[in-house]
């Protein structure tokens, strides 16, 4: 094989592939071989079919397999020889081809450039530790106690109150007739918690032991009898006991109960779970400031055919119009985005970051944790559609790098008290909300009247907070099972044949 490269302009390139005619010739010979065994021909044994034969029978077919073939396997090579990773798919030319003749195409590729990231290491970036405050741990502890009160029985002329076990049998009924699910017995209730139905405890504040009392409340509309939903419902109470709450003692027991050794290592384990709920937020804090210094790192020349692909997914759902009249800020924001994945792919390659099934695997199993009760339906979305898990691959890897980063890039190291980090995750916050409020501006009225659809939030209420976002400018990184490249293949390119002659 012999290949001539030669550069068209910027980073367009023409990869001129000879095959001579003894190569092709021994490549047709091999596949006529393998059918050979395979053939069964009238007047022929099996396996004895002669090649002559063979050629007049299925000639055009096999050629036709074998240049499939040829192609596939020189582009390659000739592409990994000449070190080019193409941006896009590469259009092949064919020149001279056919039967008993040398093969020559043109591979029109355009290269992706040449990345210097000397500089990433040179980075600096502020890394936080957030120094909790014995008050700070003491008043949480304080809080896990009250949330686990001790209860004392009460006497009998107790009148049950807010924050009192209350411990009754029920009978209900709808419109004077019992129903599936109308009893129960030993039923608690801790009074003002309402977590039995809507407006429930309420109507037991006062009642005492022994005391029998009828509650009116609605079905609510998850009853499992569907034709009571949201039926008016009595509910004829007997209150077989009540008890007050008492103080929980927090003690070495008290901290035993909660899975510590004792009361210190209970305190270091809050503390560190506080410390724990801002590292998250504050580390992507960092990141954002990483990815802000890449985006200086100066890269020559972008692949046009990848600024055009990441225009068109910016202006996806706009009209003609307005797609032309945010062209301009789209091209500026594609160019940003694509040097940034550029970048980080770079390092990933050179640094050997690589990113394995298991790891895929633990991400999913994240997000399952992000949203109980909602677990089928998570994996479900990720087993139809093989996309979103390649989705999830390039933010896995893409962590990786930034994480790498970090490990090789110069921090300024800060010790912060909880307050100080509360301040500047909400001043992170304000930022980008009035990034978005800028952003919303800049779209026509009609759209305001459009429904949008939101990408689900994987986190639970507790687990948003506290909160900071990454970069506005999300960096193109997508990974494969072995080394990952932005939008680009580093080898075994999809051919596009554009003509014959």
């Amino acid at each position: 094989m012999k290949v001539t490269v030669k550069n068209i302009k910027g980073l367009n390139k023409d990869l001129k592939v000879l095959i001579d005619k003894e190569t092709m010739n021994s490549y047709m010979d091999e596949k006529y071989e393998e059918i050979k065994g395979t053939v069964n021909l009238k007047g022929f044994r099996p396996g004895k079919v002669p090649k002559e034969v063979l050629k007049r029978q299925f000639g055009k077919a096999v050629f036709g397999e074998v240049l499939d073939k040829v192609l596939k396997e020189t582009s390659t090579k000739a592409l990994e020889e000449n070190k080019i990773k193409p941006a896009g798919q590469p259009k092949l030319d064919l020149k001279t081809y056919g039967e008993d003749k040398e093969l020559e195409y043109i591979l029109s590729v355009t290269e992706l450039p040449k990345v210097n990231i000397k500089s990433i290491e040179s980075i600096k970036f502020d890394q936080y530790s957030v120094k909790i405050d014995n008050n700070e741990t003491d008043k949480r502890i304080k809080e896990m106690a009250k949330n686990q009160p001790n209860f004392k029985e009460a006497s009998l002329d107790t009148k049950a109150k807010e924050g009192d076990l209350v411990t009754l049998d029920y009978q209900a009924t709808v419109d004077g007739k019992e129903f599936k699910g109308s009893e129960g017995k030993n039923t608690q209730l801790t009074l003002g918690k309402d977590l039995f139905l809507k407006g429930f405890d309420k109507q037991l504040i006062g009642v005492k032991k022994d005391d029998e009392k009828i509650v009116d409340a609605v079905l609510p509309d998850n009853f499992p009898e569907k034709e009571l939903i949201n039926k008016a419902a009595k509910f004829n109470c007997k209150i077989l006991n009540i008890k007050n709450p008492e103080d929980v003692k927090i003690d070495d027991n008290f901290a035993k109960n909660l899975g510590a050794k004792d009361l210190n290592d209970l305190k270091k384990l809050i503390s560190k779970q506080i410390n724990d709920e801002y590292k998250n937020s504050l580390d992507q804090l960092s990141k954002t400031q990483i990815l802000k210094e890449i985006e200086k790192i100066k890269v020559n020349e972008i692949p046009e055919n990848l600024i055009e692909e990441e225009v068109k997914i910016l202006s996806q759902g706009m009209d003609e119009a307005e797609a032309k009249k945010n062209k301009t800020k789209f091209t500026e924001t594609a160019k940003t985005r694509i040097k940034t994945g550029l970048i980080l792919n770079e390092f990933g390659e050179q640094n050997k970051v690589q990113v394995s099934e298991q790891e895929i695997q633990a991400e999913v199993q994240k997000q399952l944790r992000m949203m109980p009760g909602q677990e089928k339906m998570v994996m479900d979305f990720y087993q139809k559609n093989p996309s979103a898990v390649a989705s999830l691959r390039g933010t896995v890897y893409e962590e990786k790098i930034l994480d790498l980063i970090k490990e090789k890039a110069k921090p300024n190291k800060k010790e912060i008290s909880k307050d100080d980090a509360e301040k500047i995750l909400k001043e992170a916050h304000n930022h980008d909300h009035n990034l978005d409020h800028n952003h919303d501006h800049n779209h026509n009225e009609k759209d305001k009247k459009k429904d949008t659809k939101k990408k689900i939030d994987t986190r639970s209420d507790k687990q948003k907070k506290p909160s900071a976002k990454t970069s506005k400018s999300k960096p193109l990184t997508k990974a494969s099972k072995s080394k990952p490249v932005a939008k680009a293949s580093k080898s075994k390119p999809a051919i596009k044949k554009v003509s014959k002659k």
